[in-house]
């Protein structure tokens, strides 16, 4: 992005009041899963959860589906907690109060969309760090769930222009931040940045948001970028992109990212990507599932 338009995107987040701000429940949130797993606190989360009605309504109505069969209905929500699994717990809150960030009818992106790309990324995004023996999935995770949280800003900041790229993105089957380039001179993931610095997001993280479509060098970066890069691009080929079809060949083997990856971390390697792909099909329906009940409330 070039300075004129990094100070235009500048300008026009300072000169609007609707910047979005950090919900209540995200602050604390994004502290407790920035922990080792095995430190995560559930009482810390059933607290948090315990905020907003909208959310207790859906974790139990979740937790009392045919897909747990519980053979006794959960009625508390540390009942529904650990029916659920913290995975799908921090799902729901994820979606739930991003998706209050901005009014309904200032997504220029189909909020439903955006947040099925966004969950497969993070699935795909932990799965890829498990497999390499990644130390910190929680975190791929994180990154993967977080990615393309610019889009909210931009929906905000410049709706129409906005409106105009996913268009463009659509109408020629690029990829969508090709699309923000030519209209805008800037994308979600310079939008990303500047919302991950203003909210305080952890820098390796704020690292993915702003580079998983121009990895570059996978050493500015590192492990986080490479992982979401790839992740991304899995999921935009398996019809969990933004809504459109992209016409795009893609050699993963060659992609910048996995060969950062390939040489990092040996067990890249032994990963039979074709099989992996075919995996993606069984986390779209999770995906559709979860994002199903997160807007039917």
């Amino acid at each position: 992005m070039t300075t004129t338009a990094i100070d235009r995107l500048r300008t026009c987040i300072a000169n609007i009041d609707a910047m979005p701000t950090i919900p209540v429940i995200l602050r604390p949130l994004l502290h407790c899963l920035d922990q080792p797993a095995e430190e995560i606190d559930v009482d810390r989360i059933v607290e948090l959860i315990s905020q907003d009605k909208s959310i207790i309504a859906q974790c139990i109505r979740m937790a009392n589906s045919a897909l747990f069969m519980r053979s006794k209905p959960a009625e508390t929500i540390r009942a529904a907690v650990m029916s659920l699994g913290m995975w799908r717990v921090r799902d729901l809150l994820f979606s739930n109060t991003l998706s209050k960030v901005i009014p309904h009818d200032r997504w220029v992106v189909d909020p439903e969309v955006f947040w099925r790309h966004s969950l497969a990324v993070a699935m795909v995004s932990r799965k890829f760090a498990e497999m390499i023996d990644y130390p910190d999935p929680e975190k791929a995770y994180l990154a993967g769930l977080l990615h393309d949280i610019g889009t909210v800003v931009n929906c905000m900041v410049v709706p129409d222009e906005f409106r105009a790229a996913m268009e463009k993105g659509s109408r020629e089957h690029i990829p969508l931040d090709e699309a923000e380039q030519a209209v805008m001179g800037f994308t979600h993931c310079d939008s990303g940045r500047i919302l991950a610095d203003a909210w305080k997001i952890p820098a390796d993280i704020g690292d993915a948001l702003e580079l998983h479509h121009r990895i570059g060098d996978p050493e500015r970066g590192g492990t986080l970028v490479a992982l979401v890069n790839l992740s991304d691009l899995l999921c935009r080929m398996r019809d969990l992109g933004y809504g459109y079809v992209e016409y795009r060949q893609v050699d993963f083997a060659n992609e910048p990212g996995w060969m950062y990856l390939l040489i990092k971390y040996p067990a890249m390697a032994q990963i039979d990507l074709a099989r992996f792909t075919f995996a993606l099909d069984e986390y779209a329906k999770e995906v559709s599932d979860l994002v199903a009940s997160v807007f039917s409330s």
